[in-house]
């Protein structure tokens, strides 16, 4: 009876970990397509490496080396192995946990730093022209249909042209998109947050339930050992 559900549980945990793994390499192969396509870390001059498409690679393949633990534990019935995912994902769930609490306390704050962080990296650009903060800010204003980090007077006399609602002419007050490209960005948010929320508590939900099956088949394993040793 003990080897029937030890056998259920290692197949439960090797589809748990495979399914796992499939999703890590969806979310690193996005990243490596939206790394291709846009510089959207450029925006943010004090954490130059942080965009959407860098976040996506990082998270893709710590879910996959996780999952791929996960799977090779489960099929070889390792203890060491099982242990390393157990602790793993104890610890991602931990960092993600820590995350939200940071970022429910220090709203306000975290909000003025990435919006006062965007506005310096555009007066950057303006001093010093560089290349890759513009193409990221032709991107966002094309994307997004917004202009500068508040509204299109964060660039003073020199609007770009990717500000223009058509794209004809000079830009001013009259042809330029209205809307703040952060203020379109943090409304979404704010609009999703229930759904991201959601997305969160089940990510969680999952990582807790991988843990219990890691956990389970671990003492299972041990139990094994011990009575093949009598």
């Amino acid at each position: 009876m003990a080897q029937g559900c030890l056998k259920a549980l290692k197949y439960m945990l090797f589809a748990f970990n495979l399914i796992f793994w499939i999703c890590g390499c969806i979310l690193m192969g996005l990243g490596i397509y939206l790394l291709g396509m846009n510089n959207f870390g450029a925006l943010l001059p004090s954490l130059p490496s942080l965009s959407i498409a860098n976040t996506l690679i990082i998270v893709g393949s710590i879910t996959m080396v996780v999952a791929f633990l996960g799977c090779m534990g489960a099929i070889k019935e390792n203890k060491c192995l099982l242990l390393s995912f157990f602790i793993l994902l104890l610890l991602i769930l931990l960092i993600e946990v820590t995350a939200a609490i940071i970022i429910f306390f220090y709203d306000s704050q975290i909000d003025t730093f990435i919006e006062d962080d965007m506005k310096l990296g555009l007066k950057k650009l303006q001093r010093d022209n560089v290349t890759g903060i513009a193409e990221a800010w032709d991107t966002i204003h094309a994307q997004l249909k917004c202009c500068g980090v508040v509204n299109y007077t964060d660039w003073g006399n020199a609007v770009p042209s990717s500000c223009c609602l058509e794209k004809s002419g000079t830009c001013d007050s009259q042809n330029a998109f209205q809307t703040g490209c952060y203020g379109l960005i943090r409304n979404w948010f704010e609009s999703n947050f229930l759904i991201v929320g959601i997305t969160i508590i089940c990510v969680s939900i999952i990582q807790v339930l991988g843990m219990s099956f890691a956990m389970t088949m671990y003492c299972q394993t041990c139990n094994n050992y011990k009575s093949y040793d009598n």
